[in-house]
């Protein structure tokens, strides 16, 4: 049968909660897979306490005998030792646990195409802290975990879709790393995920200038000139219906809305408060141009409510019903 694994990310914050309060739904039956939570079951039963849940944990030494979900159970792995649990409070002692959590779903789904991993929020920065110097995210790592040539972020929601060129890093690099060749690559990647990932027959992609008025042909800059539009004019030879550098300030109007199935942009904050203007707690987090199927929420740990109320369900059951369309 089918599986999804899902690694909750920070234990401090809300990705513990999320799934222990979509166990007690309806939706968790009607899963056509699945779903093994990978965590530290006194964790689970801490995090359960603290929000007055009644819930039953079923621990699996093998993943091969899961059975279909059931209201109100969870079933789960555990790989690792978390070292705290306190909601709400970084610890970065637990970076060595939030990393095998991710290895463990990696692994397995590498191993096995029937199995596809959901990811919950991170805080990076505890991470870092934590020992892994040069961790950046979770795109970056699967990428490196997976050995990818080349990955892309895609945040997808009903009413808009949004790739990017660059992920996580400062915004003095962006420009560097804006390589003609490398943007061919995202942009036949972009492609090839539109049409596997959700179906789309020609996608329309429209690609963001990095420039204020994509550059005002070279006066306001001269990457649209030199890297952005000769990588497009290659996939257009493709076949790939992808347009020029457009002005990111014109690009997100209603019209253009409608005639775009997915933007590129060429930085994480460029493009990224104009899905979570429209669509927050909605969209999902894919990670396209692996072996693997993997999707994320939109938000972060919100480790103001971590272990206190009920959190947003709406993103993680999107990620969890587009992994589990994704290996159908």
């Amino acid at each position: 049968m089918k599986q999804l694994l899902y690694s909750p990310g920070e234990p401090a914050g809300i990705g513990v909660d999320s799934i222990l309060y979509i166990s007690k739904l309806k939706f968790w039956e009607e899963m056509n897979v699945n779903l093994i939570c990978i965590a530290d079951l006194d964790l689970l039963q801490s995090r359960t306490k603290a929000l007055n849940l009644n819930i039953k944990f079923k621990e699996l030494k093998s993943l091969n005998t899961a059975k279909q979900n059931k209201k109100g159970i969870v079933q789960f792995v555990q790989v690792a030792e978390c070292k705290d649990f306190t909601p709400g409070q970084l610890n970065s002692e637990n970076a060595q646990y939030i990393i095998k959590n991710l290895n463990f779903g990696i692994d397995q789904a590498l191993k096995n195409k029937k199995i596809g991993l959901v990811t919950g929020p991170i805080q990076k920065s505890n991470i870092i802290e934590g020992g892994f110097k040069d961790f950046q995210g979770h795109t970056e790592w699967i990428k490196k975990q997976t050995k990818s040539k080349e990955v892309v972020m895609l945040l997808a929601a009903k009413n808009i879709k949004v790739a990017l060129a660059t992920t996580h890093i400062p915004l003095a690099e962006v420009s560097k790393n804006i390589q003609k060749s490398k943007l061919v690559e995202i942009i036949k990647i972009l492609n090839f995920g539109l049409k596997n990932n959700f179906k789309i027959k020609h996608p329309r992609i429209k690609v963001l200038g990095l420039n204020p008025h994509a550059g005002e042909n070279g006066k306001i800059g001269e990457e649209e000139l030199l890297k952005i539009d000769p990588a497009v004019k290659i996939c257009r030879k493709m076949g790939i219906k992808v347009s020029y550098a457009i002005s990111a300030d014109t690009a997100f109007n209603s019209n253009q809305l409608k005639e775009t199935d997915a933007y590129l942009a060429m930085y994480h904050d460029q493009a990224l408060p104009v899905l979570k203007a429209l669509s927050f707690g909605k969209a999902v987090n894919i990670t396209l141009g692996t072996p693997l199927v993997r999707t994320s929420v939109d938000h972060g740990t919100a480790l103001d409510i971590a272990g206190k109320i009920k959190p947003n369900l709406g993103s993680i059951k999107e990620a969890i019903m587009l992994a589990e369309m994704q290996l159908q």
